[in-house]
């Protein structure tokens, strides 16, 4: 019989200072930031999913890019989003996509993650705070400004 099992190991170092970390008062600051952060040269042509994580404070803990994808999609996996969360210990997120057509308007599917995302938050008492849609030219929708969440 084997006894050896395959150890987990999971760690999360902050390289910045939550003391000096940027916080987070609106939707605009979240989307300035997230769109600071994203390559510039595939944000046109290429969708992408990434994830702001906040500690309590709003204060930001790191941008997380979760999935790259074609140029009318890209594909979230629930479980390591939230696996990054709970590694961080984050109590707030914002999630952010980018459309590179530069429509700003939802799609249904973009509704139904949102939804999904955070029905599956409130088991972990995670905050979705906003959901973000970034334009090439560094336009923006938040979910939670429009009403959907």
């Amino acid at each position: 019989m084997n006894d050896k099992v395959t150890e987990i190991k999971i760690s999360y170092r902050e390289k910045i200072s939550m003391s000096k970390a940027l916080s987070i008062k609106s939707s605009e600051d979240a989307a300035h930031t997230i769109f600071q952060h994203w390559n510039q040269d595939t944000i046109g042509f290429q969708e992408s999913f990434k994830v702001l994580l906040l500690n309590n404070a709003n204060k930001i803990k790191g941008i997380y890019q979760l999935s790259t994808g074609g140029i009318s999609g890209t594909l979230v996996d629930m479980r390591i989003l939230f696996a990054v969360i709970i590694k961080t210990l984050s109590v707030g997120i914002i999630l952010a996509h980018n459309h590179p057509s530069g429509k700003l308007k939802p799609s249904e599917a973009d509704k139904q993650l949102t939804d999904k995302i955070q029905k599956a938050s409130i088991l972990f008492d995670v905050n979705v705070l906003d959901h973000l849609i970034i334009t090439p030219d560094g336009n923006y929708y938040s979910f939670a400004d429009n009403g959907l969440l």
